[in-house]
């Protein structure tokens, strides 16, 4: 699950610009090629989407889960970036979880699924349903 992740530098000027200017947390959620493509076709269903919703809620032995879904509107506190035209809308109660996380979209057998690299995660449970961090064991 873990991983090190680093942002180019022109996402790292882009962050620093975009801190300055609206003191909004900025974020590095990348989607691999393939991840890319499926969220694309998502979104093409959806007239109006705005784009991918990311985040995570409590759920499992391990306390946190991913939550991938179609950004229907923008909430209040949500931090935004953008990949190739697609934007990834992540709530602020989530974002010190799966800041810098890579998403990918795989075929595993006869199933297809999101998984994620997320240098945040300190553990996972035995069934990969859930995960947890340094920071998630103490909320």
């Amino acid at each position: 699950m873990g991983g090190t992740h680093s942002l180019t530098r022109a996402t790292a000027a882009s962050c620093r610009f975009q801190a300055r200017r609206a003191r909004i947390p900025c974020m590095a959620i990348k989607l691999t090629p393939a991840a890319l493509e499926r969220v694309r076709r998502f979104l093409a269903t959806e007239p109006g989407a705005l784009g991918l919703r990311f985040g995570v809620e409590r759920t499992g032995c391990s306390g946190w889960g991913y939550v991938v879904d179609i950004a229907r509107e923008a909430r209040e506190g949500d931090s935004v970036t953008e990949q190739d035209g697609v934007r990834i809308h992540v709530d602020p109660d989530s974002l010190p979880m799966v800041d810098g996380t890579t998403i990918d979209f795989v075929r595993r057998g006869l199933n297809h699924e999101f998984v994620f690299d997320n240098p945040n995660a300190a553990a996972a449970c035995g069934c990969g349903e859930s995960f947890t961090t340094d920071a998630g064991k103490a909320a």
